[in-house]
């Protein structure tokens, strides 16, 4: 077997000739062309008329254990009719103005979706820059560029990755279970974007929308999806419930400042916010002391649990008769957080309605999010939203790397 024919195994790259090899300082250089005789646009990938040669260039291959591996080639600049313009030939190898093929690049993109970029900048050797502008570029290269089409349900939320209210907005496809839209920021402005995306016809075929309780995303849908059932995930719901509960707990331990019963209240925070199936022994010993001794807080505790309950209903009528009941319990419980939180569940009945009907959640969406802030703390945080987007499509927007496959 002839050495090219080795080399060219090695390479792995198709539509490729080896012509040659060389060693270096820098490693093992290979001169390779492409297949075919006529440059071909690197835009369009059509045929065009060759018009000069540029000066021979490397670009990074996958490595031979520690031998760096680099490929060598004179591109041509060709004159395509279709573009009208005057391009550097398109290569299989390597995308236009990058300096690694794609096999480095998809194996750097694979490191990354694994660990952080600072161990892959030790493992290939190249700059902590570089490690983003090369997923920016497989990013491009890889994404489904159908992720917008035939969308039917979709979840939405916005994630914090910086201090002093930084956002990026997240649109999930929940029949694919993958991101298919960031932008950077929140609100009803964001989340137009992705509509005048997609264009008014693909809006029309929007049939639900999961989100949290904000205006601005609710706004943006009625606007411009108005026959699409807007869903408000039940855990929301709840985490309000919760969140009254312990404003009216820390309101009362303020009441009873320096008491013995203001310490004994302050640790009953845990067994408060527990369901009732899941308490303890120990913690249902705790809530009979509450009701014994706090009469306000034991009856933010039973609202809650009745909420709990009413959200957890799967007959649509049941679920809508105890909520009404919940909402005229609240707003006659003299307990100014419950009361707030009464006004806010009837003024968004329909869409907490719509999740007992259709018992679709936004846990996708939050899921994400999770992942998302796992990258975000192993990264020690993001300065641009941008970089930060392309991590999030890379890891959760369908983009599947192999980089052991030729």
């Amino acid at each position: 077997m002839r050495v090219t024919t080795v080399l060219k195994n090695l390479v792995a790259v198709m539509s490729i000739f080896v012509r040659g090899f060389e060693f270096s300082a820098d490693g093992l250089i290979v001169d390779v062309r492409p297949t075919w005789r006529r440059p071909r646009c690197s835009q369009c990938q059509n045929r065009g008329s060759a018009y000069d040669t540029r000066p021979a260039r490397l670009w990074r291959h996958l490595g031979l254990g520690r031998l760096r591996l680099w490929l060598r080639y004179a591109p041509r600049r060709c004159h395509c009719k279709r573009c009208g313009l005057t391009r550097v030939e398109h290569i299989s190898w390597a995308v236009p103005n990058s300096g690694f093929t794609n096999a480095f690049e998809e194996l750097c993109a694979y490191l990354v979706q694994i660990t952080d970029k600072t161990s892959v900048t030790k493992v290939l050797g190249i700059d902590w820059r570089t490690v983003g502008v090369i997923v920016g570029r497989v990013v491009d290269r890889k994404l489904d560029p159908d992720r917008l089409k035939n969308l039917r349900r979709i979840g939405v939320d916005e994630f914090s990755y910086r201090k002093r209210h930084r956002y990026v907005t997240i649109v999930v496809d929940h029949d694919r279970h993958q991101v298919v839209w960031t932008c950077e920021g929140k609100g009803k402005a964001a989340l137009e974007q992705f509509f005048a995306e997609i264009g008014p016809e693909a809006c029309q075929k929007l049939e639900t929308v999961t989100m949290d309780m904000a205006a601005g995303y609710r706004r943006a849908v009625e606007d411009n999806a108005p026959q699409a059932t807007i869903v408000f995930d039940r855990f929301h719901v709840q985490r309000l419930a919760s969140q009254a509960l312990d404003e009216v707990r820390r309101q009362i331990v303020r009441e009873l400042d320096g008491t013995h019963l203001a310490k004994d209240i302050k640790r009953s925070r845990w067994p408060l916010l527990k369901n009732a199936e899941d308490t303890s022994a120990k913690n249902q010993l705790k809530l009979s002391e509450v009701e014994r001794t706090s009469k306000p807080l034991f009856r933010a505790y039973l609202l809650k649990e009745a909420l709990r309950r009413a959200l957890s209903r799967k007959q649509l009528w049941r679920a809508r008769q105890e909520l009404y009941r919940w909402i005229g319990w609240a707003a006659r419980s003299r307990l100014e957080p419950f009361k707030r939180l009464s006004r806010t569940i009837k003024k968004h009945l329909d869409g907490i309605l719509a999740y007992i009907d259709l018992q679709l959640t936004n846990g996708l969406v939050e899921g994400i999010n999770t992942k998302s802030r796992v990258s975000a703390r192993r990264a020690y945080g993001y300065h641009s939203a941008h970089a930060l987007m392309a991590m999030i499509m890379l890891c959760n927007g369908g983009i599947v790397l192999n980089p052991a496959l030729p």
